[in-house]
């Protein structure tokens, strides 16, 4: 399995950004899609997951009412829309794939769980 992520840059404050990511190989539509982020310096932390059906999500608590993670199936992609940023979301952003079809608890917040990761994206909030 092959991830594109794409959508970041450089915004305000307050401001909003969409990400997506673009996968290829595989079977999309079976998996687990997870988000992460890393600050420099700082380890790779969990942001949202969203099952292989997209009718279950979990969210980090620092982003849940402000981030939004949907999948669509169809098209292999998965997005995350983020509204409401703030300078502490800067970081690169990775997209990932856990080969498993459900949200599990022990799981989808840990990053040794998912199989492929995307390349990252860029994602600067300025004050």
């Amino acid at each position: 399995v092959q991830l594109q992520a794409c959508g970041g840059g450089l915004v305000q404050a307050g401001g909003s950004l969409r990400l997506s990511c673009a996968a290829s190989g595989g079977t999309f539509s079976s998996y687990v899609m997870g988000w992460f982020r890393q600050a420099p310096g700082k380890d790779r932390d969990f942001v949202a997951a969203i099952s292989a059906s997209g009718r279950r999500t979990e969210y980090e608590d620092s982003v849940r009412g402000r981030f939004s993670i949907s999948r669509d199936n169809a098209k292999s992609t998965a997005y995350l829309q983020m509204n409401s940023l703030m300078p502490e979301d800067t970081a690169v952003y990775y997209c990932a794939v856990d080969r498993s079809t459900s949200l599990l608890l022990s799981r989808y917040s840990n990053s040794k769980e998912y199989d492929y990761w995307g390349q990252g994206t860029q994602v600067t909030v300025s004050s």
